[in-house]
């Protein structure tokens, strides 16, 4: 097959900064779609991967997974977008197509396993998935995501990732009117979150180990911010219907679970590194549930672009060049942005 050299910033090591790499990116089959990748947003995810922390990282690799740009070519079968549409690539790029969850639209389950966009086996070109904090990218038009003409791009990248992670279990476990959802944490999904779980129409709670962040909260949208560390404001919450743990650090959930309502669910979006400790009666006493979910399928990935554009939510950003994005994963590991970084793909650098 015949493929196209584009440039792209990734890493050989878990040790070595990002800088600029060639990569190859597969010329365009009947059903691809090639865009002109402009933004990019920088997740954990990214931070995980580059630095093994979950294992299975493969060298080198090119992160980014919310990706928004404009098509520049389109493939002999494809219907769906024109040449000069915005559009979107988030974490599935493929699927086996015939199992019962990708019939359902739920791709992310997939009975053969996904394809991720990024640090997979890439079962057209071979080798691996290349991400994008790369110029360009190719994928199945089926995979690929429609964006407003007047979304604000840069700042809705992060839905692709950060919008459908949150979106998926507020939608499935009935967020909305008449629900007490608590949210915990304020990063790069919990922003999302409470902005999604209020134009849904629930009352939103906000659980916060920092006292900075709790009039962010109440402007993000939030009915009420608790400072999590106080023990005298956990004491007064109880009755929750749903709460989404957007936590990707240790911490303890069992003070969650003990401020469910009966028939309760904590849903765990964020990826800790290390193990979470349930206490059983935590979850026996109430008929409690700990869960978790993971992204959403593409059906949803578009559904939350809708919702976001006709609710005017967009992520809380800081756009940065691309020749910053070492000093970006610095940062990120100390928590320090407000709320995602998203790389403008066309600064210098690339």
């Amino acid at each position: 097959m015949k493929t196209k050299t584009v440039k792209a910033y990734g890493t050989e090591s878990a040790k070595t900064p990002l800088h600029p790499l060639d990569i190859q990116r597969r010329s365009l089959l009947p059903n691809d779609v090639e865009i002109d990748i402009l933004y990019c947003g920088i997740c954990h995810s990214d931070l995980h991967s580059i630095h093994n922390d979950w294992g299975g990282t493969t060298y080198p690799i090119v992160p980014g997974h919310e990706i928004v740009g404009r098509i520049t070519k389109i493939g002999t079968e494809v219907t769906k977008f024109k040449v000069g549409n915005l559009a979107g690539v988030g974490c599935i790029v493929g699927s086996c197509g015939h199992c019962e969850h990708c019939h359902e639209g739920e791709e992310q389950y997939c009975d053969e396993g996904w394809t991720v966009v990024f640090n997979a086996p890439d079962k057209i070109l071979g080798g691996q998935t290349y991400g994008g904090f790369s110029q360009a990218i190719v994928a199945d038009a089926n995979y690929v995501l429609k964006l407003p003409a007047t979304i604000d791009l840069a700042a809705s990248a992060p839905i692709l990732c950060a919008g459908i992670t949150v979106y998926s279990p507020l939608k499935h476990w009935n967020a909305g009117p008449g629900k007490k959802v608590g949210i915990v944490g304020i990063g790069g999904l919990g922003h999302m979150a409470i902005k999604i779980a209020k134009a849904m129409g629930a009352h939103v709670t906000v659980f916060t180990t920092s006292p900075a962040k709790m009039e962010t909260a109440k402007e993000l949208g939030a009915d009420v911010a608790v400072l999590s560390t106080d023990a005298g404001q956990m004491a007064t919450q109880s009755k929750f219907d749903l709460i989404l743990d957007t936590v990707s650090a240790r911490h303890d959930v069992n003070m969650y679970l003990n401020i469910l309502k009966v028939d309760g669910s904590i849903v765990l979006v964020g990826l800790p590194n290390e193990p979470l400790e349930v206490g059983v009666f935590n979850v026996v006493n109430g008929r409690k549930s700990f869960s978790g979910s993971n992204i959403g399928g593409i059906a949803e990935a578009q559904e939350v672009i809708d919702f976001c554009a006709e609710h005017g939510i967009t992520a809380q950003i800081e756009l940065i060049r691309i020749n910053q994005i070492n000093e970006a994963f610095r940062r990120l590991e100390k928590n320090d942005v407000k709320y995602r970084f998203v790389i403008d793909m066309k600064s210098e650098g690339m």
